[in-house]
C-alpha cells in the first residue's frame, strides 16, 4: 500500500511531516509521500521522504504566468503529482494535458474522480494511478470504505476495466490503520489522505498507526 499525505494548504509544519514520513518509511518499508505546496517541494524533497506536487498545469514553457510547470516542479524534486484534487477540478482536456506534461517531465501521476464512472474516464487518459475521494467525505473522519465500500469497489472494477495497469487509491476520511485496512481489502492498492496526518499533534505517531494497516 502507497500511503500519500497532501498537506494542503494547512498551516502545518511542512518539514515536520516529511521528517516523520521519511523516518516512517525507512523504518517499516512502507512508501510513504509527500504532497506539500508548491514553494516547500525542495525542501520537502531535502528530508528524502517521496515527494508530490499538488498539481501541475497542462502547458509546456512559455508565457503562462501563475502555472505550475511541471519541469519546474520535478527539479524542485518531485517524482508524482496529484491532478484534479476535488478542490482544484480541470475539465477533461486540461487533465490530458496535465497528464502528457507530468509524463514529459518524468513525473508519476495520479488523478483524482468523485465516483466509479469518473474513475473509469480517469483512468482512460493513462495515469499511473486514479484516487476515488467522494468530496462529502473529505476532512470527515469517516472513510468511503466505511461509509459506501461498494464507491471503492466500483472505482478498482471502472479502472481495471479499461486498463488493469492503473492503479487505485482511495481517498476521504483516511485516519487510521484500520481505514488503510479496509481500503487494501477493497482492492485499493494505495490511500490519500490529508488531515489526518497534517492536522495531527504528532503526526508520526499518525503515520505510524497508518502503516499498521498495510
Amino acid at each position: 500500500m502507497f500511503v500519500l499525505v497532501n498537506l494542503k494548504a494547512y498551516p502545518c509544519d511542512h518539514l515536520e511531516v516529511a521528517r516523520a514520513a521519511a523516518s516512517v518509511a525507512d523504518d517499516t518499508g512502507v512508501r510513504v509521500g509527500v504532497a506539500p505546496q508548491t514553494a516547500h517541494l525542495s525542501a520537502v524533497a531535502d528530508t528524502g521522504v517521496e515527494t508530490w506536487a499538488q498539481h501541475v498545469s497542462p502547458n509546456e514553457h512559455g508565457s503562462h504566468t501563475g502555472s505550475a510547470l511541471a519541469e519546474a516542479v520535478a527539479d524542485a524534486g518531485a517524482t508524482g503529482t496529484l491532478l484534479n484534487h476535488s478542490e482544484n477540478r480541470l475539465k477533461l482536456a486540461d487533465v490530458d494535458g496535465s497528464v502528457r506534461a507530468a509524463e514529459r517531465a518524468g513525473l508519476e501521476t495520479c488523478v483524482c474522480a468523485n465516483n466509479p464512472r469518473q474513475i473509469g474516464a480517469a483512468a482512460a487518459l493513462g495515469p499511473d494511478a486514479v484516487a476515488v475521494e467522494p468530496p462529502e467525505l473529505i476532512g470527515s473522519g469517516t472513510p468511503v470504505s466505511q461509509a459506501d465500500p461498494d464507491v471503492v469497489t466500483g472505482a478498482v472494477e471502472a479502472a481495471a476495466a479499461v486498463d488493469e495497469s492503473v492503479d487505485v487509491y482511495c481517498g476521504a476520511g483516511i485516519s487510521t490503520g484500520e481505514d488503510v485496512t479496509s481500503a487494501n481489502d477493497l482492492g485499493a492498492t494505495g490511500v490519500l489522505l490529508a488531515s489526518g496526518v497534517a492536522k495531527a499533534d504528532d503526526p508520526e505517531a499518525a503515520l505510524r498507526d497508518l502503516v499498521s494497516g498495510t
